[in-house]
């Protein structure tokens, strides 16, 4: 029997992603080693999964900060700034991935999108498939900074986590039309200004009316706010987030 077109061209796929894996093996996003075998399908190392600490509840109801009892809706920072975003989640708490979503960001290892994809997928999907968001949407790297590190980190866990939720991602609907200042060494007052006409739509049909932003870190909220008031000017009605941690301080 004769090979096909799409048979050879699935073998070619195969081979070519087996070699890749040779080539660049998938790591642990925690300790940073070879992952092999299970681990594979887990996508971290079987020690390290407990080192991970998620953010549980009591929540804040806006930012999806954690918090110290149940007797608040709202954390002090959203009681004192009304935010543009109308709600959000973010995954792990800060200290515990620290080190991973650096090299994830600086050192190249885009790999780690798959399990963070993956852990955000089960501890938070249910509740953002709640929402009903027809749209994911990453926070934009500046495109000269893309071509610099090769790749986008929100946009990378965004099409994974996207792909998982059977939610659409949109990589074009939003774009960064200026290059801003590390917003780590910014006050508050100071990221929003350093963010002021940074984002533009990038299309001109947006039909969306509920979009899930995604980012890499929560502070101070003032990115999200900037692409959700982007968004909400081209016409969309409510815009969540979702964040991989929450580092208020950093």
């Amino acid at each position: 029997m004769k090979d096909t077109p799409l048979l050879k061209s699935g073998f070619a796929r195969e081979w070519g992603e087996s070699l890749i894996s040779l080539i660049y093996p998938e790591r642990c996003p925690v300790c940073d080693d070879v992952l092999s075998g299970t681990e594979k399908d887990e996508h971290i190392c079987e020690e390290c999964s407990a080192k991970i600490r998620f953010i549980n509840s009591p929540r804040c109801f806006k930012c999806g900060c954690a918090l110290p009892d149940d007797s608040e809706e709202y954390c002090r920072a959203c009681k004192m700034r009304k935010h543009v975003y109308d709600r959000g989640l973010a995954l792990f708490e800060y200290d515990t991935v620290r080190i991973s979503m650096y090299r994830f960001k600086y050192s190249g290892r885009e790999e780690y999108a798959k399990f963070y994809a993956k852990a955000a997928y089960e501890e938070l999907g249910k509740e953002i498939a709640k929402w009903g968001p027809d749209g994911i949407v990453p926070v934009p790297m500046y495109a000269a900074k893309k071509r610099v590190r090769g790749y986008d980190q929100a946009e990378s866990f965004a099409t994974e986590f996207g792909e998982l939720m059977g939610i659409p991602v949109y990589t074009d609907m939003v774009k960064r039309v200026r290059a801003t200042a590390p917003m780590k060494t910014l006050s508050a007052r100071e990221r929003g200004a350093n963010l002021k006409n940074a984002f533009i739509i990038g299309r001109d049909d947006v039909k969306l009316r509920q979009v899930l932003v995604v980012d890499d870190i929560y502070t101070t909220g003032s990115t999200i706010d900037a692409v959700a008031a982007v968004l909400k000017g081209a016409g969309v009605d409510k815009v969540w987030f979702l964040t991989l941690s929450e580092g208020r301080g950093i």
